[in-house]
């Protein structure tokens, strides 16, 4: 298995020579993406009904192409869907990757293109071992298996002749022969439907195998490894795996779950973790450096082009849009993509900032309708997650996931916010959790802080101290376990909330 280390990481480590081409050149990469993206689809329906034939500048594209949500593009998807090709994108569209639809009500079904796959998942993953690989040189990931929690595949509802899935599942799905010899579980485990048996396989196989390396969503690899200890009886996973390097994480904010993984799963300081930003619609940025904890370098030649919508135009109808050269640190911008899977403008729910120009790094910041702004305080994910962080660290608690919701001002109440939280260690002392959690919301966030000023609009948070499983337990009831699966944070209205405390209740 060393050959196999050696030769991979030789070919990988190639990949550095083009990721500082760009570092280099940025906006020059970025313009090239754009062009590249504007003569691929000049023939397209869309692209014809827009005129991509005579579009020369971004300008031009700006002014003629509307900015869309899922919804405002889902009849051209649909037709896709259906079978219909050359409308969105010019190469045949054989996959679509499933959104969990955490905002929506409705799952979202996002076309997937042979680029796509090439040029930027799979040219992702390449990327997220190549610059790990250049953060420790002496690595020997490939000396054991990589393992991957994926999602499932089922046949296309509008056409049988293709398939869709989480993306996880479509990238395994399509994956060379020869990844098999360096991935953990086998693929027709990793594609089982049924939650909770490909759970139990998972299990019973990967704690027999020299795991290296782990790629998942923090959530549902806590529950993998939760098990694999139980079913061992070890005490920490690296008893399990002794040469397990990496954890690479994405999907959720990891800094809550980050002291779980150092003290309860890998006790060491030679475990490293790699932050990755790669969603249903693409793969956008990696962490280039172990040591910027939150910050990822934003990918620019991955056939994606960039747009971003600050904060004071999310809610117009025709909002103005940033270029890469014209954004600010620290300030929260809505992304807006154009791609090589035919996704154009489009608004695919998150807010990032930038930590960094030159390169480029970012922070994913939330969702743009995952937060709490029941009262104008403007609550958003980064917000919450440092809340818990702090109010974890205080009381000694260990934070396995969260909802959040308003509490509606009444005649008898003021508003509020109410919260689940489930844990794995309980906090030392409730009361200060709930006051450190208060506390340092008003710290990060003014405009919450000038709400609670003597409880004046906002009351102290309400929250609900629920046993470790709960989540799972509702997640499972709502036929959203594992794959792209998440469990929504923070709403703007009670839906969430109310559903688990009447599951809790009863």
């Amino acid at each position: 298995m060393s050959i196999l280390n050696d030769i991979l990481g030789f070919f990988i480590k190639r990949r550095i020579e083009r990721i500082e081409e760009f570092l280099q050149y940025p906006i020059e990469t970025q313009h090239r993406m754009f062009h590249e993206l504007i003569e691929n689809a000049r023939y397209t329906e869309w692209g014809l009904k827009y005129g991509y034939g005579s579009i020369e500048t971004i300008k031009d594209f700006q002014e003629r192409v509307p900015i869309s949500t899922y919804e405002e593009l889902f009849p051209y998807i649909e037709r896709v869907l259906k079978g219909e090709q050359n409308v969105l994108w010019s190469s045949d569209i054989k996959w679509f990757s499933k959104s969990s639809g955490t905002t929506n009500s409705r799952s979202k079904f996002l076309p997937v293109s042979e680029e796509s796959l090439e040029d930027c998942h799979y040219r992702g993953g390449k990327d997220m071992m190549t610059l790990y690989l250049n953060n420790r040189p002496d690595a020997k990931l490939y000396e054991g298996k990589g393992l991957s929690i994926g999602g499932t595949l089922h046949k296309n509802p509008y056409n049988p002749n293709t398939q869709a899935g989480d993306i996880s599942a479509v990238i395994t799905k399509n994956l060379p022969a020869w990844a098999d010899f360096i991935r953990t579980p086998p693929v027709d485990v990793a594609l089982m439907e049924n939650w909770e048996e490909k759970m139990q396989q998972m299990i019973e196989i990967c704690s027999q195998e020299n795991v290296t390396s782990i790629l998942g969503v923090p959530t549902w690899t806590v529950v993998l490894l939760e098990n694999i200890l139980e079913r061992t009886g070890k005490k920490n996973m690296l008893e399990v795996w002794e040469n397990f390097e990496v954890f690479v994480h994405g999907a959720v904010a990891f800094h809550p779950y980050r002291e779980l993984f150092r003290t309860k799963f890998f006790p060491s300081d030679k475990v490293a973790y790699l932050e990755t930003y790669n969603a249903s619609e693409g793969f956008f940025a990696i962490q280039d450096e172990l040591g910027r904890v939150g910050e990822m370098l934003l990918m620019l030649d991955y056939g994606v082009f960039y747009e971003f919508i600050p904060m004071e135009e999310w809610e117009k109808d025709h909002p103005k849009t940033l270029l890469l050269d014209e954004v600010e640190l620290d300030k929260n911008y809505a992304l807006v993509i154009s791609t090589n899977a035919g996704l154009w403008r489009y608004k695919i729910g998150d807010t990032v900032k930038f930590t960094s120009k030159y390169p480029f790094r970012i922070k994913v910041s939330g969702r743009t309708k995952h937060f709490i702004n029941a009262f104008g305080e403007e609550v958003v994910i980064e917000n919450a997650d440092i809340a818990i962080t702090e109010a974890c660290k205080a009381t000694g608690a260990t934070m396995v996931d969260y909802t959040a919701g308003p509490v509606y001002m009444g005649e008898e109440n003021k508003g509020g916010h109410e919260w689940v939280i489930e844990f794995s260690n309980q906090p030392e002392d409730e009361d200060v959790f709930v006051k450190v959690l208060d506390d340092t919301l008003r710290k990060v966030n003014s405009d919450y802080d000038a709400k609670r000023y003597k409880n004046m609009a906002l009351s102290e948070p309400k929250v609900h101290f629920v046993e470790n499983g709960t989540f799972y337990q509702w997640m499972s009831k709502r036929g959203k376990l594992g794959g792209q699966n998440k469990v929504p944070r923070l709403s703007n209205s009670r839906e969430y909330l109310d559903d688990i405390l009447e599951m809790v209740k009863s």
